[in-house]
């Protein structure tokens, strides 16, 4: 089972709450958080807590840079996943299986690697799961772990300011692709390079994917996805490269978008009315759990993302079934008397009606 998130070995539950004004200069709103010596416990970590000291800078925004490589990568990519949607029907069933399967395998690499376990280190992990995380990640081609750990702590700790790389104020495209097309906001770099990294470059793992990044991505995302359609079961290369290959990447990386944009934009607040993320049960369904997010936003450190179980969350099932085989351990989780807690003095009231 896993334990109640603690700093001590104790499986005893977190209860210190502390009332608190917060938030960029505003509003003044009221936010009910476990303070921060608990929140790190033995994860030996902040950076994935809300800063409230942080204020945005006055004046005019800095202008728009476009990034014009990403935008014309990104509009090819979309437009070949239109042509693979046009293939399914000509395709064999092993091929569209097969790309299931590359779907679920690069997601886990962002969902259970990238965010639940290096970004917020929810959990522990054994060098063969940490291996094949790593290798699942660059099936997934979303930036390497280390550059996407870097973003999604700065995403928390200034989320939906200036200083968070896809801030949902800035309206539903940027949040979802339009980030990726233009350069980042002089903060998001500024915080970003003020971040202690120190756990994500000592895992030796990360670090030699972040050196061998371009070619991994090539032989994983790209070669490896098509070829193996093509050379065993005798798949045409233009269904073999349109449909495991582009138009699974191209899914992959909205589900994980919608998260950004989608999942803080529409949905309930259960948990904490007074922040932007919510839940979104759809976004879990395509995410593999990642949609619970007022729940993740407001205990960022529950492997889980989300009070449920496996409710709509593969995630949470692979993670407890990689414990079963003795992989993982060390989960981190929310006790359901601080959740209560939590949801009564910050909560929107949804909870009460489910």
């Amino acid at each position: 089972l896993s334990k109640e998130f603690s700093s001590a070995p104790s499986t005893t539950a977190v209860g210190t709450v502390t009332s608190r004004v917060t938030r960029n200069g505003d509003a003044v709103m009221e936010k009910d958080l476990l303070n921060h010596e608990d929140l790190a416990g033995d994860r030996g970590m902040v950076d994935d807590i809300f800063d409230e000291t942080y204020r945005e800078k006055e004046g005019p925004k800095p202008p728009m840079r476009y990034v014009w490589r990403n935008i014309i990568l990104m509009s090819l990519l979309h437009l070949g996943a239109i042509f693979g949607l046009m293939l399914i029907p000509s395709a064999k069933i092993q091929t569209l299986a097969w790309a299931i399967l590359c779907f679920l395998v690069s997601a886990l690499g962002i969902t259970a690697g990238s965010h639940r376990l290096w970004s917020h280190r929810s959990y522990k992990a054994t060098l063969p799961l940490r291996i094949f995380l790593t290798i699942a990640n660059s099936i997934a081609f979303q930036n390497d772990i280390y550059e996407w750990v870097r973003d999604h702590r700065v995403h928390h700790k200034f989320s939906e300011t200036d200083a968070d790389p896809h801030n949902a104020m800035r309206g539903f495209f940027f949040s979802h692709i339009g980030w990726l097309l233009v350069r980042k906001h002089p903060d998001v770099i500024e915080k970003g390079q003020k971040l202690d990294l120190s756990d994500i470059k000592a895992d030796k793992v990360v670090m030699f994917q972040r050196r061998y990044y371009k070619p991994s991505v090539v032989l994983l995302c790209f070669t490896m996805p098509t070829v193996v359609p093509w050379y065993f079961w005798d798949e045409s290369i233009i269904i073999s490269f349109f449909i495991p290959t582009i138009l699974r990447y191209a899914i992959g990386l909205n589900a994980t978008w919608l998260v950004n944009s989608a999942a803080h934009m529409f949905g309930n607040r259960p948990y904490d009315q007074h922040i932007n993320p919510r839940e979104n049960p759809l976004v879990s369904l395509g995410a593999l759990g990642e949609g619970f997010h007022n729940y993740h936003h407001t205990f960022p450190y529950d492997y889980s993302t989300s009070e449920f179980g496996w409710r709509f969350n593969i995630t949470t099932a692979f993670i407890d079934l990689m414990c079963l085989l003795g992989l993982a351990s060390d989960r981190k989780k929310v006790s359901k008397e601080v959740i209560l807690a939590r949801k009564m003095r910050t909560g929107d009231g949804s909870h009460k009606s489910g």
